[in-house]
Formats: C-alpha cells, sequence, structure tokens
C-alpha cells in the first residue's frame, strides 16, 4: 500500500500520534462557480415553502421567518433557485435541521435559532448547492486548529424531550393578525385528518412510567408475541391510571370522613382507607382474606370466567356479585375490571383437567367468590396530559401527566398548548363575531349512508340543502360520512351486490354532490367504512372484520375525487387565496384533530349495543325492600356500596349471556322511550351504560380477539387514553344522542335515514368552538 508522504512523524506513546500518517486533503484547483444574487420576493417563494415545510415536514412558517428565508435564498442560490431546483434542497435542509433540533413547530422569525440553521446551511454550500461534508475529526482539530463551537447549532431553551420533535399538522404559513389573510380566518385551515395506520405506535414503559416508541417496523402478520404485548399495554395503561386516582393512593394526613363508601360516575372514594390492589399471584396462602383485584375477564379452557393479570389467573364465582353501579355499565369477557371479594383456596379448581392449577402464571388454585364488580374509574383529559385549565383563557401547566407524549404526531400538549390555544382562541372568537354562531367551526356527522338505498340519496339532499341555504362563509368546514356505505356486504354474494352495482353507488353519491359546488370547493368531506365496505367484507361477507379497517379502494371513489376537482376549477381561486375541498377516504376508526392537540375527534364505527347485548354477563336481581305504594319508584342503587355475599339472594346461575332472546339487537319501539326503574328515559340510559362503559375501558374494542380481531401491531389505534375531545359511536342499534362523560362529548349520530320514522332524516352537528354536539332531523 502506497502511502502519501508527510512530515508528521510515525506512531509514538509519548506524542500520541497515528500508526498511519494521515492524508493530506486535496484542494481543487477547478474555480468556485460563482453566483449572482438576485432579489427574490417572499410571496414568490411562498407556494414552494408551503410544499416543503407545511405539507412535507408538518412546520408553520412566519412572515418574518418567510422573508429571512427568501432572502438568504436569493443571495446564496441566485437564477437558478426555481430552474435548478436549488431553492427546494435548501428549504428541505432547513426544515431538517429545525425538526431535529427539537423546536416548536411554529417558526418565527425572530431569534437566533433560525439563523443559525442557515448559517450552517451556508458552509455547506459550493455554487448554490448543498454538498454533504465530513464532520470534523479530533485529527482535524489537532492538525487544522479549528474548533466545533461555530459548527454547532445553538438548541432553543425550549423544548429537550424526543417527543417533542413530532411536528403539529397545519395546513397554513401565516400566523399574524391579519385581517386580510384568509387562512387565518379559516378554522379549516387547522383542521387534520389522522387514520389508524398513521399514528405513532407508542408502548406503555411500566419501569420507567412513560410512553416508548415502537422501533419494530410493523407487520400484518407478526410475531405471537405482539399479541401479548397488545393485551399488556391495554392492562398496564388501565394500572397505572389507577394508581394515579386518589381513591388508590394511601393519604399521610388523617381526615375524618364518614364511613360509607362514596361513589361518584368516574371515581370511587374509600372514606377511611384507600383501595389497594391485590395481584393475583399473591393470593397464594391468603385463604379467608378480602381483596380487591384487577385483571382482564376470560373465560378458561373448559368454559369458566377467569380473571388475570400480569402474574396469573384465578377462577371467579359471581353468584353474589353486584355491579357497580347498578345496571350502570355493561360487563363482558375481554374487559378490565375491579372485582372485590373473598378467596377461598382448594386443593385445585378443576381437578387435573384444562384449568390445572399452573402455580404463578397459570391459573391460581382456589376460587375467587366476587361481592362487588366495577369498570376501572374514568381520568379526564387534562389529567392524563397535566394540564389544568384556570379560565379566562389562561391555563396552569399542573405536575405529572403525559403533556410531553405525542400521542398522534401532531405535537405534544406541553410543548404547544399556550400558542394552539391562543390560536384557537383568536381564530374560531373572531370568526364567531364575525358570522353568526353556527358558523364555518362546524363539523356534520352522518352515519350508515346506506348508498343502495335510493332514501338515503334523498335524505342526503335534504341535509345538504339545508346547509346549501346558508351564506358560502357559514358554510361547515367538515362534512364526515359513516358507512357502511351498502346494506348488505359486497364482493361476498350480497344482496347489494359486487364490484360493479359498488361503484354505481358512489357515482350516484358523486352526482348529488356536484349539485352543490360551494360546499365541494369550501368543505372537507371525511368518508369512515364499515364492515361491509372493501376490501375487508370480500373475506368476512359482512361478519366481524379485522380492525383497524383500511379506507375504501381508489378504484371506487374516483368520480366522486373528480366532482371534487370540477368545482375547484369552477371557483377559479388563486391557491393563496383559499384552500381547496377535498375528499378524504380515512380509516375506521379514524381521528380528526383541531389546532394540532389542541382537539381531537374520534370517529368508530362499529355495532357495539347488539354486541354488548350477546356477549353481556347476567347478574342476578338484588331484592329491594318494596313500599307499601306499589306505584312509588324505588331508589336508585347506584350509588351505594358493594355488600357482602351474604346480603344478596337468589338461586339462578350468573354466566356468560348466549341466549337468543339476548341477542335482540334492536330496543322495541313501542318502549323505546319507557322510562328505566330509575326515572331515566331508556334511551338515555342506554346511552349512558354504553358511554361509560367504552370510555372507562379506555379502548373502543374491550371483547377477546377471537370476537373482534385486531391487528395486533396497530391495536394502539383503538386506545381511548387521553379521552379525546369528542368521541362519535356510530351504532346503528344504540339510539341518537350526545352527552358529556368525564369531560368527553360522546355522540351517536344513528343511521341517516331514521329507523321507524318515515321520511325522516337525522344527524349530528358538532360545533368545535364550543365542543358539544346536538341531534338534528328533517324531513324528505
Amino acid at each position: 500500500m502506497i502511502r502519501d508522504s508527510n512530515p508528521i512523524p510515525s506512531s509514538s506513546a509519548a506524542f500520541g500520534t497515528p500508526v498511519h500518517p494521515l492524508r493530506r486533503k486535496q484542494t481543487s484547483d477547478a474555480a468556485t462557480p460563482s453566483i449572482l444574487p438576485i432579489s427574490l420576493p417572499a410571496a414568490t417563494l411562498r407556494p414552494l415553502a408551503f410544499r416543503t415545510f407545511t405539507k412535507k415536514h408538518n412546520l408553520t412558517l412566519t412572515s418574518s421567518a418567510l422573508q429571512n428565508i427568501a432572502t438568504f435564498i436569493g443571495t446564496h442560490c441566485g437564477s437558478g433557485w426555481r430552474e435548478e431546483g436549488l431553492a427546494e434542497k435548501v428549504l428541505d435542509k432547513a426544515a431538517k435541521e429545525w425538526k431535529k433540533n427539537g423546536s416548536s413547530v411554529i417558526i418565527p422569525g425572530e431569534g437566533s435559532d433560525l439563523a443559525n440553521i442557515l448559517q450552517n446551511i451556508e458552509r455547506c454550500m459550493v455554487g448554490g448547492r448543498i454538498v454533504h461534508q465530513r464532520a470534523p475529526s479530533r485529527h482535524d482539530n489537532l492538525i487544522q486548529n479549528q474548533g466545533l463551537s461555530n459548527a454547532v447549532v445553538a438548541r432553543p431553551s425550549g423544548l429537550s424531550r424526543d417527543d417533542s420533535q413530532q411536528s403539529l399538522g397545519l395546513t397554513t404559513l401565516d400566523l399574524e393578525d391579519n385581517d386580510e389573510d384568509v387562512r387565518a380566518q379559516n378554522p379549516r385551515s387547522w383542521l387534520r385528518v389522522v387514520d389508524a395506520f398513521d399514528q405513532p405506535r407508542l408502548t406503555y414503559n411500566a419501569t420507567q412510567k412513560l410512553f416508548e416508541v415502537v422501533r419494530k417496523r410493523a407487520s400484518l402478520l407478526p410475531d405471537p408475541s405482539c399479541r401479548m404485548a397488545l393485551l399488556r399495554d391495554r392492562y398496564s395503561i388501565v394500572h397505572q391510571r389507577l394508581m394515579r386516582n386518589e381513591a388508590f393512593q394511601t393519604s399521610t394526613v388523617a381526615l375524618s370522613r364518614s364511613k360509607s363508601l362514596q361513589r361518584s360516575s368516574s371515581e370511587m372514594v374509600m372514606p377511611q382507607e384507600a383501595y389497594k390492589l391485590t395481584p393475583i399471584a399473591n393470593l397464594l396462602g391468603r385463604s379467608g382474606s378480602t381483596h380487591v383485584l384487577l385483571g382482564l375477564l376470560g373465560t378458561s379452557p373448559i368454559g369458566d370466567l377467569i380473571l388475570s393479570d400480569l402474574t396469573g389467573s384465578i377462577a371467579l364465582d359471581l353468584h353474589h356479585a353486584r355491579p357497580v353501579p347498578e345496571d350502570g355499565a355493561w360487563f363482558t369477557p375481554g374487559m378490565i375490571v375491579l372485582a372485590e371479594g373473598l378467596y377461598e383456596e382448594e386443593g385445585s379448581v378443576a381437578g387435573p383437567g384444562l384449568a390445572g392449577d399452573g402455580g404463578v402464571g397459570g391459573t391460581i388454585g382456589g376460587i375467587f367468590h366476587v361481592a362487588s364488580i366495577g369498570g376501572p374509574p374514568c381520568e379526564r383529559r387534562e389529567v392524563t396530559l397535566g394540564v389544568t385549565d384556570t379560565g379566562k383563557g389562561s391555563n396552569t401547566i399542573a405536575a405529572g401527566g403525559f403533556g410531553w407524549t405525542d400521542f398522534l404526531g401532531v405535537g405534544s400538549e406541553r410543548a404547544n398548548r399556550s400558542m394552539m390555544r391562543n390560536l384557537e382562541k383568536k381564530v374560531l372568537e373572531k370568526h364567531h363575531l364575525a358570522f353568526r354562531p353556527q358558523g364555518r367551526s362546524r363539523v356534520i356527522i352522518l352515519g350508515e349512508v346506506n348508498l343502495d338505498n335510493s332514501k338515503t340519496l334523498a335524505a342526503l339532499k335534504q341535509v345538504l340543502g339545508v346547509y346549501a341555504l346558508e351564506e358560502a362563509e357559514q358554510t361547515p368546514m367538515a362534512f364526515v360520512l359513516i358507512g357502511n356505505f351498502t346494506r348488505h356486504a359486497v364482493l361476498a354474494g350480497g344482496g347489494s351486490g359486487g364490484s360493479i352495482e359498488y361503484k354505481e353507488y358512489f357515482d350516484s353519491l358523486a352526482s348529488v354532490l356536484s349539485d352543490y359546488p360551494t360546499m365541494l370547493e369550501d368543505s372537507t368531506f371525511v368518508f369512515v367504512p364499515g364492515d361491509n365496505d372493501p376490501w375487508a367484507s370480500a373475506f368476512s361477507a359482512g361478519a366481524t372484520a379485522v380492525l383497524p379497517k383500511r379506507g375504501l379502494p381508489e378504484m371506487y371513489t374516483s368520480r366522486v375525487k373528480r366532482a371534487f376537482a370540477t368545482a375547484n376549477v369552477e371557483a377559479k381561486r388563486p391557491a393563496d387565496q383559499k384552500l381547496r375541498g377535498e375528499a378524504i377516504w380515512s380509516t375506521n376508526p379514524s381521528r380528526l384533530t383541531m389546532f394540532g392537540p389542541s382537539q381531537e375527534l374520534v370517529i368508530f364505527r362499529d355495532d357495539l349495543s347488539g354486541r354488548l347485548r350477546r356477549k353481556a354477563l347476567r347478574f342476578q336481581a338484588v331484592a329491594e325492600p318494596v313500599s307499601p305504594d306499589a306505584g312509588s319508584a324505588q331508589p336508585t342503587r347506584a350509588n351505594r356500596a358493594p355488600v357482602n355475599g351474604q346480603e344478596a339472594t337468589g338461586q339462578e346461575h350468573v354466566d356468560v349471556d348466549g341466549t337468543i332472546e339476548s341477542a335482540e339487537s334492536l330496543v322495541p319501539t313501542a318502549r323505546a322511550q319507557e322510562p328505566t326503574p330509575t326515572g331515566i328515559p331508556s334511551d338515555l340510559h342506554a346511552a349512558r351504560k354504553l358511554v361509560k362503559t367504552m370510555l372507562d375501558q379506555g379502548y373502543l374494542s374491550p371483547f377477546p380477539l377471537t370476537d373482534r380481531p385486531v391487528l395486533w401491531d396497530f391495536g394502539g389505534s383503538l386506545s381511548l387514553y387521553p379521552l379525546p375531545t369528542a368521541l362519535v359511536l356510530m351504532d346503528p342499534e344504540a339510539p341518537p344522542f350526545a352527552l358529556t362523560y368525564e369531560g368527553c362529548h360522546a355522540m351517536n349520530p344513528g343511521p341517516l335515514v331514521a329507523p321507524g320514522k318515515r321520511g325522516i332524516a337525522q344527524w349530528i352537528e358538532y360545533d368545535t368552538r364550543t365542543r358539544k354536539g346536538k341531534t338534528r332531523d328533517v324531513r324528505f
């Protein structure tokens, strides 16, 4: 090997010189190409900067930052900034460096952060092009006597977490108080649709008590260990949620309280002492003692009901169990529940059969006699994120929580809360004062849009006609159309035809939408599929399909996209003056975010009520003291303390309800509005029961994986932790409702064509300003 001659001596321990002489860097004699600076206006660079920073990197440029970048590109790229693609490479490099530094998603022009990035890019530019240079090494510093202090980009003093590098999905550049800027006034500029397969894949680390990003590549056919990881994450998240609840924290200060157990809609408070969870494995050798267990309901190989946690499983006896609250929530296998009762140790539960007593990690010998059973208390979104609103537009950051975690890839709450809250208030309040309350901040939600039903198209025309009569400035910013888009499974020989017929259904939808060009050019239409839609229906034939479900195939939606393109072209508005209308074919479930992490709207389509009724556990009715007046209503037992098993009477065995009678899909119309024993209308009671069950579980599919399959690597997209701002549970078997539980506004629009009501179309109108929805109907 021939080495270049070098005056540096050979290796020496005393001088620390290298074994091999260093190569002397050859300097090029070629002349560096010169660049003739130009004056590049910021408005000329705006479209390219918008595509690079906002569309590609989800960052936001202020006007001053855009002006600084335009000046830099004009000076160092010259006239070739557009034709040779020099400006695009500079913008891409600047965006990557900004995200690498963990800075905020809004890039200001003031300060030294952006200037330092542009200064470092200038060092890497030769003839207007960015060249990749090797970072200086220790020996380079020794020889050339050059430091690295100037080459290191100064890190802003704002954020230091890795999750803060995830940026907001924003669709505008300017944030100044410019009344002429349409983007700053249009709430739709801050709307983003996040489908289930684009969400960050997070796992909870119980040791470090934080969420970590899963680096392993997702797969539709992952290792079997991923199934256990999915269930373990569900349990760990609920467990840490309970440990942060005051009912499960031991107080260091003795307080004088009553001896009765006080229970609210989402909390359990022990007057004298807090609850203490016992791992199932610790029950061994403690026969005759009372415990509180947290575990996953399931069935053993021989059909017995069991409760499992991370340490083991134990058989349950629900003969004397009482649900808490009484008839206030559903309990099915696959749910995580709290069970209080007495442990009775035996030699074996089921002998040497399939259930056996395998010790820790298996079925614990003995049986757990449950006295009361309930769902885990829910946790408000503000508590989870560690933020607390104090009113009057201000906010106080509380200790703890997961405010630095980016759950949706739109930025963390703690990193962007102050800026996003102020921006939300400015945009929504300004629009609310300029126009009537029913303005651009509305989201219209339509459910069960069966396109193979002629009545559905007539109802859809009537609903769109209601908003077409309003002024153009008051057009709702989004319309959400939820499937099933056919009454029967397509591509499986169902009554709705095959692939050709399905394409024709959406062609008919395109013709209906084309009659309302103003909405197509001013609104975002989001389509969420159901189980009857392709491609899942080709394999499931309308039965339970796997979750999450991908959006509709593009081959069926080309005519609808063409309708939007035609409406946007006919509008003849420059791209920098107004947002274009668009159709987004999202997944099931899907999420809509407003102003980054400020607002989150979860949309889910499933037949939840019917599945809950088929799989629910049946409990014995507890005898109530009968009043002499037979017509008087009995007091509710929802807020009463759990009782011991000796107080319950009756001989009926508690088991999983698998009878045909319990599988009825709809409440009879004749008694749909009849009051329950508590005096609450049955529709409202059913809605509260459904919402409480889903939000307490914190999961959209709290069923066994055999009953409702879930893609193991994408199971985190079904999580409801932290609680969203609003939740849409599109269940055609449940009555339409709009109610709030623990700060989360839950809604069900019901089928677009109201069943049992001739010529009535119903839907939900959600206002992002008030964060409330209301049911609406119109005759068609």
